[in-house]
């Protein structure tokens, strides 16, 4: 019966590799649990995987999204890039050689760190006021 199965899958998946991958990784499914598709008639999971490609039950394309999506280990997530904004600033034959040179105020970590030293959390000073 296995055979005759085959033959019918043949002219879904026309590949016989990409038609053992499929029919494996759908009977792999469907002993984890998946609901088949088809009567089962005392048929093993890799005979009821083949009989639902042969029925056109599945299609060989989301069955290969899925079996793509079930061997990937870290799946990649296409984010939009930052589009860079024009600076609305004024020309640059404009700006001198001082206004072009942007500094930032820079702190030490041992500035920072006197800095958080002093402050009071919202708590304790309401205590003392009492």
């Amino acid at each position: 019966m296995a055979r005759v199965t085959v033959e019918d899958c043949v002219d879904k998946v026309e590949n016989r590799f990409d038609l053992v991958l499929l029919a494996s990784h759908r009977a792999r499914m469907i002993s984890a649990g998946a609901a088949i598709t088809i009567d089962r008639d005392n048929d093993k999971n890799p005979v009821v995987a083949l009989r639902e490609i042969a029925d056109s039950r599945l299609t060989p394309e989301d069955m290969k999204e899925d079996l793509i999506h079930s061997l990937q280990k870290h799946v990649e997530v296409d984010e939009p890039e930052a589009e860079v904004v024009p600076s609305l600033s004024a020309p640059s034959r404009v700006m001198s050689d001082t206004a072009s040179e942007v500094q930032f105020d820079r702190m030490t970590e041992e500035d920072l760190l006197r800095g958080l030293e002093g402050l009071v959390p919202p708590a304790e000073t309401e205590e003392e006021g009492e």
